[in-house]
């Protein structure tokens, strides 16, 4: 974002900049659970990333890179055009793995693309009317508690019929975070009849049904698919050096290894001096340095290297206004910790948009 907003001050030096973004608009991932309960509006949770682009006489190009060749120097888009860079910055995000499916994948959703939240968000309140659901969401990390806990909400929010919504975590539910917040996320969701099932394998989707490696089923009006993020395998096809995840492999200036013209940021990268979680603050974190180096690598001037800094604020949408937060040392659940999130993200978009 911060390069997005800073787009006026390379084409003031005879620059161009071409950004390639799937839509005129982008979504921010943070309040995407929160746009799926109905606390936030979608034009609430977005920036007009083309508009903001061209104001400052930059081109904005409505397609989805799908490929590099790091010798010619060329971005290929999925619609076949191809496009040229001297330097160029990938900050494509992370998108979630689906399962087998067989049938109807019409009620079916992944968590990412965060603007499809605004179909099922519709798509429910429309079925709640007739009649009670049973939703499911598969995956044991924080984005399958706070997807089933803004469902909750809107159930809530729907009218007079109920809602039942399981839970399918193959292993541990949260087991990468600390006993405390895990703990804290069961209480919440078992307090509200969220039902948690641990140590669950899907074996794959036929419609509505969501078939068990063990053989058992459950029948499900909905299902959300929240199975952790991965880079697009746009990096590892064009043969450029990728972490274990797939992730563009970069340097301590957020520079491929390999082609120091190619830099990245995000979710979409693997930092190799210290592997990084796949958190909103570390992409925050990188934006000054992104647009530092790319101006840099233009001028052929010094690099500065990227510091990801200390421990993080972390914070859960929980749904119904509660959130669970930990800093540190301190650990809380409740409407305080939805609170502070909530006003760190609107202030966090007031800044952006801004730029509109």
């Amino acid at each position: 974002m911060m390069l997005l907003a800073k787009i006026h001050s390379f084409v003031e030096k005879g620059y161009g900049v071409t950004v390639i973004g799937p839509s005129p608009q982008h979504y921010y991932s943070g309040m995407g659970p929160g746009m799926l309960g109905g606390t936030y509006r979608p034009e609430e949770i977005r920036f007009e990333t083309q508009h903001v682009v061209e104001k400052q006489g930059g081109r904005f190009i409505v397609g989805k890179a799908a490929g590099i060749d790091p010798n010619e120097k060329t971005v290929c888009l999925a619609s076949g055009d191809v496009v040229p860079y001297d330097v160029v910055s990938f900050n494509a995000g992370s998108h979630v793995p689906e399962l087998a499916t067989e049938g109807s994948t019409e009620n079916i959703y992944t968590v990412k693309p965060i603007e499809k939240l605004q179909e099922a968000r519709d798509r429910i309140e429309t079925i709640l009317a007739d009649k009670p659901l049973a939703i499911g969401v598969i995956g044991g990390g924080p984005s399958s508690a706070e997807v089933a806990g803004k469902v909750l909400q809107l159930a809530q929010k729907a009218g007079r019929n109920g809602v039942r919504i399981r839970i399918f975590s193959s292993s541990r539910f949260m087991k990468s975070f600390p006993e405390g917040i895990r703990k804290r996320a069961l209480t919440s969701l078992k307090k509200r009849n969220i039902e948690v099932l641990e140590h669950i394998r899907v074996k794959e989707i036929r419609s509505s049904r969501v078939i068990l490696e063990s053989g058992n089923s459950h029948e499900l009006d909905f299902i959300f698919l929240a199975l952790g993020v991965k880079p697009s395998g746009m990096f590892r096809d064009a043969g450029l050096p990728v972490g274990p995840d797939g992730g563009l492999r970069v340097n301590a200036f957020l520079q491929c290894i390999d082609y120091p013209d190619i830099f990245g940021g995000g979710d979409c990268i693997y930092f190799q001096d210290q592997p990084l979680d796949k958190v909103g603050v570390y992409a925050v974190r990188e934006n000054p340095i992104l647009l530092q180096n790319l101006m840099a690598r233009l001028e052929g001037r010094d690099l500065q290297p990227f510091d990801p800094g200390g421990d993080y604020l972390l914070i859960f949408n929980m749904g119904g206004g509660t959130g669970i937060l930990q800093k540190r040392w301190l650990t809380f659940g409740g409407k305080l910790a939805f609170r502070i999130k909530d006003y760190i993200d609107r202030k966090f978009m007031a800044r952006f948009q801004a730029m509109e």
